[in-house]
């Protein structure tokens, strides 16, 4: 694991097989960035989820009263698109190999904010529910606000800025693996060294 020794230290070999190797060390390296952009999108895919919830709501109140079926369908659209909102921010390589446009940080905003629009849409239909209307706006101005950080940082290259080390990072962390095969490699061989000298 990283940061963490990878086996114990041995002393002289008894059947003179010479001295052991020295084990390998790993230092913890966190990458603050990467651990920040991560948080971000945590927000992020929690204001979605909150947009989602607001919609559904909203969507239920406007089939069960017959108020305005257009609106309900105006609703199930801004849940399956918020849908992708929150898919996008869990970075899945699946989903990211067919939504291209996903990976970069101003295209992400642009799907934030059109969702965050469509959340707070029609909002004279609220009058007379007013926790649903607070809840609401808190939704779609926060999913507005990160979709603005999101096209911001696009147009800085923040984005490409990430991506960058996040592909460093898989490097890094390939590279301890590939260490700690060689380690458990190196332990089978002295242990066969030891019982054919013994």
């Amino acid at each position: 694991m990283e940061g963490e020794r990878l086996h114990p230290s041995h002393g002289g070999d008894d059947t003179g097989s010479g001295p052991s190797t020295p084990p390998i060390r790993v230092r913890p390296r966190h990458d603050w960035f990467l651990m920040v952009c991560r948080g971000f999108g945590v927000i992020t895919a929690l204001a979605a989820i909150l947009c989602i919830a607001v919609n559904v709501l909203s969507a239920v109140r406007s089939f069960r009263n017959g108020l305005d079926i257009f609106d309900g369908i105006f609703r199930c659209y801004a849940v399956v698109i918020a849908m992708f909102v929150v898919v996008a921010e869990t970075e899945w390589g699946f989903i990211m190999k067919f939504s291209k446009i996903l990976e970069y940080w101003t295209g992400r905003g642009m799907l934030q904010i059109f969702v965050a629009v469509m959340t707070r849409a029609y909002p004279e239909s609220f009058e007379k529910h007013r926790e649903l209307f607070l809840l609401q706006s808190i939704a779609s101005y926060l999913l507005l606000a990160c979709g603005v950080v999101y096209i911001i940082s696009g147009m800085l290259c923040i984005g490409a800025f990430k991506r960058a080390r996040q592909k460093k990072e898989l490097t890094r962390d390939q590279a301890i693996k590939d260490l700690q095969d060689l380690e458990r490699r190196r332990e089978e061989l002295e242990s066969l060294l030891i019982v054919d000298n013994a």
